[in-house]
Formats: structure tokens, sequence, C-alpha cells
């Protein structure tokens, strides 16, 4: 068992607060030092309240299931004497209502363009491999979200 740590920092600083006008952006920071600008997303609350160029909790949520995933792929392929030479995943969440009535992401779709060095696996090898990532993938195994890889993708 491993735990994860987070540190999420927003100050109010000089703006009011109870005008709901206050600014949405704060910062991530992680256990190796790394600093990443966060900020609500900015078809939630509008901007300036929110920073578009800001990560916001949607996009990571969406990132973290990429990342999992393309890293059980990596590891999968590697078993099966697969090189990869580049993975890139274009993913898209999908916020909307779900079955209870509340906003969720309902479904992140993976589009993932995997690079071989020599000939392209089979179809089948590539869904398999798939397959076996989101079987594996903790943060897969943790949410209600509909998690898929794009069939187009896979060929």
């Amino acid at each position: 068992m491993s735990d994860y740590f987070a540190t999420i920092k927003w100050t109010r600083g000089s703006q009011k607060f109870l005008d709901k006008k206050y600014s949405r952006a704060h910062e991530w920071i992680f256990e190796g030092g790394v600093v990443i600008p966060a900020s609500s997303s900015p078809h939630i609350v509008p901007v300036p309240m929110s920073i578009a160029d800001n990560v916001d909790p949607e996009e990571a949520f969406v990132a973290s299931i990429s990342s999992c995933h393309m890293l059980f792929f990596l590891d999968f392929a590697s078993r099966k004497k697969l090189i990869v030479d580049q993975y890139t995943d274009k993913a898209v969440g999908t916020l909307a209502i779900g079955a209870n009535g509340k906003m969720m992401m309902t479904e992140v779709v993976l589009k993932p363009d995997v690079t071989f060095v020599g000939e392209r696996p089979s179809p089948e090898v590539l869904q398999t491999l798939h397959h076996q990532s989101h079987e594996a993938c903790f943060i897969a195994n943790s949410i209600l979200t509909v998690v898929r890889v794009d069939d187009a993708f896979c060929v």
C-alpha cells in the first residue's frame, strides 16, 4: 500500500469574497516540489475568475486516466518485445449529468496514437494491449466514469 500527497493552496488576498467574483486560481504542490498553476474550468466559472491557461480539475482527471493507461500500455508492450517509439493520446473527457442526476465526468475516450519501431502490431494485439492496460489502470479501477479506447486508434 502507498500514500500519495498533494497540497492545494488558494489565497484570497485583497479580493472581495462574498460577491463571488474572486479568483479561482490556485496551486497544486506535489511532494517532489513541482508546482502546477490550477484554476476552475472557464466552462464552469467564467474568465476572469477562472484562468483559462491553468490546469483545471476536469483536465487533470482526464490526464491522470490517460497517463495511467499509457504507463501500463508501455509495460505490456515491452513484455511482448514490442518497442514503442512514441505514444500520444489526445484524450477527451465529457462532463454531463450522470445516471444519479449529478454532474460528473461521464466518459473519457482515449485516442492513443502509438508509433512502434518495426512493424506495427495487428489490430488484435493492439486491442489486447489496450484491454490489459484498462484492466490494470489504478485510476480507471477507482472511478465510475466510463473509460474507453476509440477503436479507430487500434487499427
